[in-house]
């Protein structure tokens, strides 16, 4: 099984992988921030219980442990605040290619943590894992993410049309950004 560290550091953030215990941390965050989540993430459509984020972060744990699924969660180094969390998932191990989906809570957007994140990860992901492609995908209402994923040197490669429908029904396009070996420091 490949080894990797479970943490690293960006200027202002500590991301590392889950740590059972997290639950209460992540809890709180998705409390505080649900209205502007569930507008794109299906998880915070119904707030979970404390119980349930816990058992979140222990099966976010065995999976990184299994090398299935990378959550990684975003702390202010500073102060230790939980202020979001992101990741590499849909992981192909043989073409080495990874997604990268994120959130922030509520009073941590807007001061450029998620983009510091994702610059962060995917460095880690390139020089740790050997990342040969990255991907973004991005709902195409939500401008915030498309912002994040430009501004972060991710590349507009198309949109998949009626991807799918929303959980108000409506059918959604589906906006995918890519960053490949090579082209890593745009």
């Amino acid at each position: 099984m490949l080894e990797f560290p479970e943490s690293f550091e960006t200027e202002r953030l500590l991301i590392r992988a889950p740590l059972w215990g997290d639950g209460a941390v992540i809890n709180d965050a998705i409390k505080e921030s649900a209205s502007d989540l569930r507008k794109w993430l299906p998880f915070a459509m119904n707030v979970p219980s404390v119980h349930e984020s816990e058992s979140y972060v222990r099966k976010a744990r065995v999976s990184f442990l299994e090398r299935t699924d990378l959550v990684l969660h975003l702390f202010d180094k500073k102060t230790g605040a939980f202020v979001g969390s992101s990741g590499l998932h849909r992981i192909d191990w043989k073409a080495r290619r990874f997604e990268i989906g994120y959130w922030i809570r509520s009073s941590c957007s807007g001061k450029g943590l998620i983009s510091e994140a994702v610059d962060g990860i995917s460095n880690y992901a390139i020089t740790i894992l050997g990342a040969n492609r990255l991907e973004i995908r991005v709902d195409s209402r939500n401008i915030r993410s498309k912002n994040v994923a430009e501004r972060t040197g991710f590349t507009y490669e198309g949109t998949l049309r009626n991807w799918r429908r929303d959980e108000y029904g409506h059918l959604i396009n589906l906006m995918i950004y890519s960053k490949v070996r090579g082209e890593e420091y745009k």
